[in-house]
């Protein structure tokens, strides 16, 4: 029998280790400890991490590598991206749109990041980053999966057309209904715009992804809101919660009436650790508190989390690097994630969590799923997060369609050993 790949000597994110895998036509055919085979490409794993890929379920891609137009946001607050977004928004063209989106997606194939679901604002009446995602969409297609959020990002009501071009945006062919309720003017509006936009996905048959309490304004919380509507119109498994960073601010009683309700609605929890936690909190003196939101105790109550990246030098964030593996760091960091288990779990908050609020067909490490994986420069999962490992190849339908050489560094010591590989500096454990 012949394979158009296989991958020998992998270990897995579940623990195995040993094992090859097998991919014929685009999918894995046998996964499994000494296939004996001939095939058109051997990879030898020689023990290191094959991973699923990485998935970021977070972000504003019609705004990424936008930094610096018009102009740089200097204070690195939140309320000056607002006002840069507004200005760029006027000038944005479906070029310039499509132009850094692509130039975006290059930097997370290269990361090992193959599906990504991005929000895409519809307050603008040209739907300029509409028609620029839907075009990069189709463009990307071979190698990305990427998922289109129609955003109202200037709130639902308190922009006089937002709903309407919301509406043409999902004609359009755009995939999830959006939401912002907190930026509406008032608690009240909000929680009418959550209702609304539940409705319209459940009488298309679509999903939600609802940015939900993202700041600390009490008066502005709606994750309780988008659970209760989440059930009444049997949206359950179809909604996720993005951001939730308000979190650090309830008080617990409330907190232990609220996990629940998210738990039963089986509503998904996907939170941003990089930007939550440089971008809330700027109200407080001290203590100070950091966009935390509750993954522990949302894990402890079976509710799926996630991990998003969110942006990527755009107006509201300067830093990131497609890097999904940085993400999980920091969200393990603000989380206080540090067991083993726990630290494996962050791991698939970028991975098998993020397919699961995404809903992705055929993604994993088993026989019949899709032959798309990463090729790691470590040993395991944790090792994968502590060393933001090199991705060594991607593979996407079977195919290696972007690799990195292995990081290695020379030295020039006395007595000491010519080659430093990271990766050799995993702990053996038990």
């Amino acid at each position: 029998m012949s394979f158009d790949l296989l991958v020998r000597n992998a270990n897995l994110p579940d623990g195995r280790t040993g094992i090859d895998i097998a991919c014929r036509n685009g999918r894995i055919e046998a996964i499994e400890a000494g296939i004996t085979a001939e095939a058109g490409k051997v990879i030898d794993a020689s023990g290191k991490l094959v991973s699923p890929p990485f998935i970021d379920s977070h972000f504003h891609m019609d705004a990424t590598l936008s930094l610096g137009l018009p102009r740089m946001n200097r204070s690195g607050t939140l309320l000056e991206g607002i006002a840069l977004w507004g200005e760029l928004k006027q000038i944005l063209t479906v070029d310039a749109v499509v132009e850094r989106a692509l130039k975006y997606c290059d930097l997370a194939v290269s990361q090992g990041l193959l599906a990504i679901r991005t929000h895409v604002d519809v307050c603008d009446d040209r739907l300029t980053g509409v028609k620029g995602l839907l075009e990069v969409r189709e463009r990307v297609r071979d190698y990305i999966d990427l998922q289109l959020v129609a955003f109202p990002q200037d709130g639902l009501f308190r922009s006089a057309t937002a709903e309407r071009n919301l509406l043409t945006a999902l004609d359009m062919g755009v995939d999830i209904v959006g939401g912002i309720p907190h930026f509406e003017r008032t608690m009240e509006d909000g929680a009418r715009s959550v209702a609304r936009l539940c409705e319209i996905a459940a009488e298309r048959g679509l999903m939600v992804d609802m940015h939900c309490d993202e700041t600390d304004d009490p008066m502005s919380r709606h994750i309780e809101t988008l659970a209760y509507h989440t059930e009444r119109l049997g949206l359950q498994g179809r909604v996720a919660g993005s951001h939730l960073t308000s979190m650090h601010s309830m008080d617990n009683y409330y907190v232990s009436k609220l996990l629940p309700l998210i738990a039963e609605a089986e509503v998904h929890a996907i939170a941003n650790p990089l930007i939550n936690i440089t971008l809330q909190g700027r109200h407080d003196t001290y203590p100070k508190r950091r966009g935390q939101t509750r993954v522990p105790e949302m894990r402890s109550y079976g509710i799926n989390v996630v991990f998003g990246h969110d942006c990527v030098m755009d107006p509201w964030y300067s830093m990131g690097s497609g890097d999904m593996l940085e993400v999980a760091s920091m969200g393990l960091h603000v989380a206080q994630m540090t067991s083993r288990d726990a630290i494996r779990y962050c791991y698939d908050c970028v991975t098998t969590h993020a397919a699961k609020a995404m809903n992705l067909e055929g993604y994993g490490l088993e026989k019949g799923c899709r032959a798309d994986f990463v090729l790691l420069q470590a040993r395991d999962t944790i090792e994968a997060i502590r060393l933001k490992a090199t991705r060594l190849a991607v593979v996407k339908s079977g195919k290696v369609i972007a690799a990195t050489p292995a990081r290695e560094a020379r030295l020039s010591l006395p007595g000491r050993p010519e080659t430093v590989d990271p990766a050799s500096y995993a702990p053996h454990e038990g």
